[in-house]
């Protein structure tokens, strides 16, 4: 069973050190800090209501319209990085979801809570705002290689959604095309052409994470650190 452990909304700031040259204290414009919200959110097809986005370019928008993450991988954020004090937001989620990782969902599945229906449209691909949250320069790479990057919901339908819920599956029309496997395509740790296209085929994989497949095969390029 999934639970919605915790949900966090978050609102544009900027911060950091306009004259530094240095990744980890440069200026930086972003919604990636969220807090806890102690009551329920209203969610649309755009997002939670209240939670903001400063790189529409890169972020935001219907296929990436809710941000998860597995609540279980703080534990291990934690003994890797003890000096680092993460808490539930801490990768930016929206939804901080127990029960559950990247091998327990699929591209496309469909999940209901309530009157909310959601829809996985893709991996979270990690860029380098992880690393600048944290100012841990390895950050970033690390979420790739772990494979705990978290993923992207579709709203399909909107409404009400409170912590401690539960997501339950309506759907799964992809048993064979796990979050853990899609990261292992794009990140070449499963290097099969056939699965690479059938994979970019999915009519419920996002336009983006088709773009990078295909772009992936044919330059063979470390897709880390591109923007989201």
């Amino acid at each position: 069973m999934i639970i919605i452990d915790s949900i966090q909304i978050g609102k544009v700031f900027t911060e950091g050190d306009p004259e530094a040259r240095d990744a980890d204290t440069r200026l930086w414009t972003s919604a990636f800090r969220k807090s806890m919200v102690a009551n329920s959110v209203t969610v649309t097809v755009s997002g939670i209501i209240g939670d903001e986005v400063a790189d529409t370019k890169n972020h935001g928008g219907p296929d990436k319209a809710v941000l998860c993450y597995a609540a279980v991988h703080y534990l291990k954020w934690k003994s890797e990085h003890p000096d680092l004090d993460f808490a539930a937001g801490g990768f930016g989620e929206n939804l901080t979801l127990g029960g559950v990782t990247e091998s327990d969902v699929c591209i496309g599945d469909r999940y209901r809570s309530a009157e909310c229906l959601f829809e996985i449209s893709q991996p979270r691909q990690p860029c380098w705002k992880i690393a600048r949250r944290w100012q841990t320069k390895t950050l970033t790479k690390e979420v790739a290689q772990t494979g705990r990057t978290g993923w992207y919901l579709r709203v399909i339908c909107g409404g009400e959604l409170m912590a401690g819920s539960t997501l339950e599956l309506d759907s799964r029309p992809n048993p064979q095309w796990t979050i853990a496997r899609a990261n292992d395509v794009l990140y070449g740790r499963e290097k099969n052409r056939i699965a690479v296209q059938e994979l970019a085929n999915l009519p419920e994989l996002s336009r983006e994470w088709k773009t990078a497949i295909v772009g992936q095969q044919a330059s063979d390029a470390n897709p880390i650190e591109k923007p989201e």
